[in-house]
């Protein structure tokens, strides 16, 4: 098994392409063990010291790992890991647990702004960020500001201010008007 890594935007983030299917659909984020705990891929990742942040997407892993550990000791053992993983046959994340995100799905008590902002995130926010080893998903849109947790490699990222401002700010006020501000939260 080959695994490639990709550098981030976030300096203690690191995306490990395995060559394989990471997630079958969605995506999981996950800050501790405890939140991971009923992901076999994602608690054994944690048990591996300094690993601060696990990300699922469709075929990538992003770590965040803790900034007093250098990636030349990390890399190897989480390598290791994911080779494990594959190795051992078990499933990312158990069905029973599966952390559907329907965030992004449009509803139908949507308003027409609200299913315009999700379809904007989906088409083009997200296939980026994804790139860089995170995502986006959309909380809520209140008084012309809208609410979006940043996940994966983006949580946490220096430049993920500049992403949501310069970014992701500029291209809803451009398609939707009554977007004025686009704030992070924390999940």
């Amino acid at each position: 098994m080959f695994i490639q890594t990709e550098q981030t935007p976030n300096p203690q983030t690191l995306k490990f392409l395995p060559g394989k299917v990471v997630m079958e659909e969605g995506t999981a984020f996950f800050q501790n063990v405890e939140e991971g705990s009923h992901s076999p891929f994602a608690k054994r990742l944690f048990e591996l010291d300094g690993v601060e942040g696990v990300f699922f997407g469709s075929d990538f892993i992003t770590i965040t790992k803790n900034q007093s550990l250098d990636w030349q000791v990390m890399k190897p053992l989480i390598l290791g890991s994911i080779m494990d993983h594959y190795n051992s046959g078990d499933v990312t994340i158990n069905s029973q647990k599966k952390n559907d995100d329907t965030s992004l799905k449009v509803d139908e008590n949507d308003t027409d702004i609200v299913k315009q902002i999700k379809e904007l995130l989906d088409t083009r926010v997200r296939p980026a960020v994804a790139m860089d080893g995170g995502d986006i998903v959309y909380d809520s849109f209140k008084d012309g500001v809208v609410y979006l947790h940043m996940q994966g490699a983006c949580s946490g990222c220096p430049s993920s201010t500049a992403t949501l401002k310069m970014g992701i700010e500029n291209m809803l006020k451009h398609y939707v008007p009554e977007v004025q501000e686009v704030r992070p939260i924390d999940a």
